[in-house]
């Protein structure tokens, strides 16, 4: 493999946006302003296109930088000008939206995410993703502040998928905005309604030559005085070509002798631009010629990059004298540092290399690879490493990002995306690229696709020496193992992953660590959780032996699984802060798939806790990491949201949620062993509350069919509880349709289970339905014997399965607690407990009684006569929206009314209301 040691050791810092993409040149010296043609565009500030296409040279983006220069003061406009890196429509878009936002802050931050996780072999939905953004864009935009959005020399970037994306774009263009395109090319784009409805303004080759006076006129401006003949000739010849001009006058300036230039330039051609061209280059000094041949192929570079590629130490001089005739450099930013050449130009450099060139043209890719690899700048350093026919070296700059960096951070979307840019030949090329592409298939669970490049391996056997044989075994094991568990294949996952520990050497920490998680993952599946607790120790102390800090977090992250699995709510929330305290030193700009994770899991934590809000804060935060890294551990972030929002009873929020995550899984081509069977599972938790028993009852039968019995399917890897779940569920709905013995004999079954396997928290949500079960069948003596069992089980800090029992049985418990010894346990729960501001009221009418509100109730008829909405008192008083609905039906009831005002009436006049 060829050697590039100024690439080793990289620390692959987060790639900077580059620079000047969205800098609008400045108006080259002595540039002829064209107000004619100004005046005919700003008649067409009120439609939806300008369009500007004519061959090169003839001023289209001179004209539309002093257009934007013109424009009236309420205008703003954005400047994008293109190169052959556009041609991708993903990293166009992704341009688009960076240049939005300098416009409009925070415009489209999902949709930028969603964008760059996408990977050119997969299908991607760029109308349905451009409807998104111009949905969010015309809110933004204000007609007393329109945008003018310029594409310049879209020619470069143009191509079939991205002409449709840009006729979409053009078609649902909101109002407030305005699109300029230059191009060598007319674009592909049906423009006959927008011309019949005189939306489009169009400007050719003939509109964009300079008539004789403006010619004239740019002569004039820097000194050259031709006369009769010589001018003549020169303005028959140039046919108006501003570019020829300028470059002609650069050459005459060169010569010293103007006149006789404008004599000499008689031949056959009819337009003079690749002569004046060649005549101006070859009227540069040697030194100038061999440094404009030897940086052609650059799209955009510096002194630095320029002397690095050279070898030399005279860029700066030469770049000065090429600024100063304003001819041939474009600058990118406003800092004079970063150019790039008329694409004109650099064309006619590229293609008259000359075969005598000091550098041969391999060499020169490489080093300009060395230097951006050196910078940081994986992704031009790649490219240029694949145009110097060099596979190896783009072969080892990805190789630099080892295994263990890959594992520990787990931000695949990185990976991926610089798959993108490699051919297909090259991930086989070697064990190590094919090692490191399949383990980042795999936790993007595109499986089927980790596997065949798995098995390239056998390609690579047998090894040099028995230990590196033994490593590429365990490391195909390893790779194996993880990909079974994602299939659901259990006894699978649990062999290769126990032989992988065996082969693996030490020095594998990553991949060990991998199958540790792995089996102890399983272990929960199998409700055993003293292994499980077992695995996540000697990972531990794996990952604090190796000193790596994503390693040491990862696996609190999976010692907290278990705890919280076990019930121990408290005890997870410190695994947590541990992981988390893990990363403190780590760069807060990078992004860490098991920071998101580690966040996610706090929130989840914090509903367990019965602290929705502060729970909802970290699960929205875990989400934007997790989506960023295309981590699949999003999914917890939504299915915890949405059972926030639906016992808060926003049900449409809830399915909403739902509704995200199933996307995301779709999008990022996640099997649906995944993720499915989880959602499902919170839609089933979500029609219960909602009284839609009959749609839970088909679906949790589904479930239960799938992941019970003897040949059940492995539980998914985040919620590997998932069949004890499915039970709890089945229990809700028999209770629900009145089958109380079969709800009695299942959930004293599952507390039995729970108990037996150390697994407090579900044994905890069990006796609390068992307990409203019993009180619902007047058996109070046996509820309070479950009530102190599931007061025993909630020890560890898990309070949400007294969620129920605080909306159904407030005033029990608060009888039940105040009869209990003072403990934080109590004190909390009764913190939870709604505030007794008054004793239930009997009502007495006439003598008679009625029968009296209860404390709830009156709660409710409170906020009822504050005007307020049945969701508002669902929000206040922290019960479900159904919740709110039967006691406004039982206050109507007892109060002998049909209506809320009517309700509020009646209990005005009883004095229940004053």
């Amino acid at each position: 493999m060829t050697d590039l040691s100024s690439s080793q050791g990289l620390a692959f810092p987060t790639i900077p946006a580059a620079e000047g993409r969205f800098f609008r040149p400045p108006l080259p010296a002595g540039y002829i302003t064209r107000p004619r043609l100004c005046e005919r565009l700003v008649a067409g500030l009120s439609g939806r296109l300008l369009l500007f296409t004519a061959p090169a040279g003839f001023g289209k983006s001179s004209l539309a930088i002093e257009f934007c220069e013109r424009l009236p003061n309420q205008w703003q406009s954005l400047w994008l000008g293109l190169s052959q890196m556009d041609s991708d429509p993903g990293r166009f878009l992704e341009r688009l939206v960076v240049g939005l936002q300098r416009c409009f802050p925070g415009l489209g931050e999902e949709a930028l995410g969603l964008l760059k996780l996408r990977q050119r072999h997969q299908p991607f939905a760029f109308e349905e993703w451009l409807d998104g953004l111009l949905d969010e864009l015309t809110h933004r935009l204000e007609p007393a502040s329109p945008l003018l959005l310029v594409l310049d020399d879209y020619h470069l970037a143009q191509g079939p998928v991205l002409d449709r994306c840009l006729q979409f774009f053009l078609n649902h263009l909101p109002a407030g905005m305005l699109l300029l395109v230059t191009s060598r090319q007319r674009p592909n784009w049906h423009l006959a309604r927008l011309r019949l409805s005189r939306q489009l303004l169009e400007l050719q080759e003939q509109d964009l030559r300079l008539t004789d006076g403006e010619s004239s006129q740019l002569l004039q401006s820097q000194g050259v005085n031709l006369q009769g003949e010589a001018l003549d000739n020169l303005l028959q010849r140039s046919e108006g070509w501003v570019a020829g001009l300028r470059l002609w006058m650069l050459a005459a300036s060169e010569a010293g002798d103007a006149p006789n230039w404008g004599h000499s330039l008689d031949g056959a051609d009819g337009l003079i631009r690749d002569y004046l061209l060649e005549e101006v280059i070859e009227s540069q000094s040697a030194e100038v010629q061999e440094f404009l041949y030897e940086t052609a192929f650059l799209e955009r570079f510096c002194v630095e990059l320029c002397d690095a590629v050279r070898d030399s130490h005279d860029s700066a001089t030469i770049l000065q004298h090429l600024q100063a005739h304003q001819v041939f450099l474009v600058p990118l930013d406003e800092h004079g540092r970063w150019f790039r050449y008329h694409h004109l130009f650099s064309d006619l450099l590229r293609a008259r290399l000359p075969v005598s060139l000091s550098q041969p043209a391999a060499k020169l890719h490489l080093r300009a690879c060395r230097w951006f690899s050196g910078q940081g700048l994986l992704d031009e350093a790649i490219e240029q490493a694949l145009r110097a026919g060099q596979p190896d070296v783009a072969a080892s700059l990805v190789q630099n990002l080892s295994e263990e960096q890959l594992l520990g951070e787990q931000n695949v979307a990185m990976l991926l995306r610089w798959k993108m840019d490699l051919p297909e030949s090259l991930l086989g090329s070697s064990p190590r690229l094919i090692v490191l592409y399949a383990w980042a298939l795999a936790l993007a669970c595109q499986l089927d696709a980790a596997e065949e490049l798995a098995s390239q391996l056998a390609r690579f056997l047998p090894a040099p020496n028995a230990r590196a044989q033994r490593s590429m075994i365990g490391q195909w094991l390893a790779l194996s193992g993880v990909i079974a568990r994602g299939r659901g294949d259990s006894a699978l996952a649990e062999t290769y992953c126990s032989e992988a520990l065996s082969a693996l050497p030490q020095e594998r920490c990553g991949q060990r660590l991998m199958c540790l998680s792995t089996l102890a993952n399983l272990a929960i599946v199998r409700n055993d959780l003293w292994r499980a607790r077992g695995l996540n120790r000697d990972a531990l102390e794996l990952a604090q032996r190796y000193g790596n800090p994503l390693f040491e977090a990862l696996a609190y992250y999976d010692r907290a699984r278990v705890l919280q699995a076990r019930g121990e709510v408290l005890r997870a929330q410190e695994e947590v802060r541990h992981g988390l305290e893990c990363l403190h030193g780590l760069s807060s700009q990078r992004l860490y798939a098991v920071r998101a994770r580690l966040t996610l899991y706090d929130g989840y934590l914090l509903t367990l806790r019965m602290q929705p809000e502060a729970g909802r804060a970290r699960l929205l935060a875990g989400i934007t990491e997790a989506r960023a890294c295309r981590d699949t551990s999003v999914l917890i972030g939504h299915c915890v949201l949405a059972t926030i929002e639906g016992r808060s009873g926003r049900f449409n929020e809830a399915f909403a949620q739902l509704a995200e995550a199933e996307r995301l899984m779709h999008i990022w081509d996640v099997p649906a062993i995944y993720y499915l069977a989880m959602i499902t599972l919170v839609k089933c938790e979500l029609w219960l509350l909602r009284g839609q028993t009959e749609l839970a009852g088909d679906w949790l039968y589904r479930l239960a069919s799938t992941y019970s019995g003897e040949q059940a399917a492995a539980a998914p890897e985040y919620n590997p509880q998932l069949p004890l779940h499915i039970e709890m569920q089945q229990a809700v709905l028999e209770r629900l349709l009145g089958k109380v013995p079969d709800a009695e004999r299942r959930l004293r079954s599952l507390i039995a289970r729970a108990q037996g396997v150390g697994g407090q928290l579900m044994g905890g949500f069990a006796q609390v339905h068992l307990t409203l079960l019993l009180l619902d069948q007047g058996r109070e003596r046996e509820a309070q014997h479950q009530l102190f069992s599931s007061l025993e089980a909630a020890i560890g800090g898990g309070l949400l399965p007294f969620t129920e029992l605080l909306q159904k049985r407030p005033q029990w418990l608060r009888e039940q607690m105040q009869a209990r010894p003072a403990c934080p346990l109590r004190e909390r729960l009764l913190s939870l407990l709604p505030e007794l501001d008054e004793e239930p009221i009997e009502v007495i009418e006439g003598g008679v009684h009625t029968e009296a509100l209860s404390t709830r109730e009156l709660a409710v008829l409170k906020l009822i006569a504050q005007g307020c909405s049945n969701q508002e008192i669902s929000e206040q008083l922290f019960i479900s929206l159904h919740t709110v609905k039967t006691h406004a039906r039982h206050i109507n009831s007892k109060l002998g009314v049909e209506r809320r005002t009517q309700a509020v009436a009646r209990a005005k006049a009883l004095g229940v209301l004053r």
